[in-house]
């Protein structure tokens, strides 16, 4: 038996009469939001400056241009566009504990432990290039960043005398057993200085680990991502990029702060901070006077 198939016309106004529709939901279309459109065009933005940012750090960077946005939307924009940084495999590691590491000597203010360390890259002639980095363990702040072909022992003492004079001195510096580290002059000069030195066992990086994970965000968003042409251009965007890391980079460990942002919420130097010796000598790096303050 065959079956007719009749189609039937129905009015707008009838359809939603039968199933309690509403006539301006039915008749609603959809209008683009203007401000999604440039928030997600800001967020391509950032994503293209800064590769290796994931979408919280998108977000508190937002947050810092100004944007009232949940960080849920954010993840979903993010997902929806289809951003995704590269996951990075890293060796497993069996840690230890000496007495200087990062586990049983914790920074416990500011200007209490700073860290340094060396990493080395080329420039586009493969040209050596020598980084120094210097870090305030509490504040996560970069104080320094050097860039050299070399850097001795003497090249160190003149960055500390820099920071000493602007900063302060703190009260203690770990590092390894690089030889620029371990010279007697340093060892002098930090002594004069009434510096303790914490020196990590050999062959333990993670025991220094607020250096390395320094150095891993340097050679992830900096080393890897330019090419050098030169000293010159080298330190140039070194001191742009160690700018954009104080002044702007939302810090995960500070609650996405930027290093700068969070120091500058402390309060001065703390009770019983020691102050900076005279100069025994006047050669070789004097102690500056101007160093009896340590907060800044």
């Amino acid at each position: 038996m065959t079956r007719l198939q009749r189609t039937f016309t129905v009015s707008q106004r009838r359809a939603c009469r039968v199933l309690d529709q509403s006539r301006s939901t039915q008749r609603y279309q959809s209008r683009p939001n203007d401000q999604e459109k440039r928030l997600v065009k800001r967020m391509h933005e950032l994503v293209r400056q800064h590769p290796r940012y994931g979408y919280r750090r998108i977000w508190a960077l937002l947050r810092l241009d100004g944007w009232i946005v949940n960080r849920k939307r954010i993840h979903r924009l993010w997902r929806r566009e289809g951003f995704k940084v590269p996951r990075k495999q890293r060796k497993k590691t069996r840690l230890g504990s000496s007495i200087n590491s990062i586990i049983r000597h914790r920074a416990e203010h500011k200007d209490h432990v700073w860290c340094w360390g060396f990493i080395h890259d080329t420039d586009e002639r493969g040209r050596p290039l020598k980084w120094l980095s210097l870090i305030d363990e509490y504040t996560r702040e970069c104080l320094a960043l050097e860039v050299a072909r070399s850097i001795t022992a003497a090249d160190a003492i003149d960055v500390l005398a820099e920071v000493f004079i602007i900063r302060g001195v703190p009260g203690h510096v770990r590092s390894d057993n690089g030889p620029e580290f371990i010279a007697s002059a340093i060892r002098s000069y930090l002594e004069k200085a009434d510096v303790q030195t914490l020196y990590v066992a050999p062959a333990s990086p993670w025991e220094n680990g607020y250096a390395e994970s320094f150095h891993s965000r340097l050679r992830d968003e900096l080393l890897n991502a330019e090419l050098f042409a030169d000293l010159r251009e080298a330190r140039m965007l070194a001191d742009r990029w160690r700018n954009e890391y104080n002044h702007r980079r939302p810090h995960s460990a500070l609650g996405y702060v930027p290093p700068a942002s969070f120091a500058a919420t402390l309060t001065g130097p703390p009770v019983g901070a020691p102050p900076l010796p005279p100069a025994q000598s006047a050669k070789d790096h004097p102690m500056p006077q101007t160093l009896i303050n340590t907060g800044t």
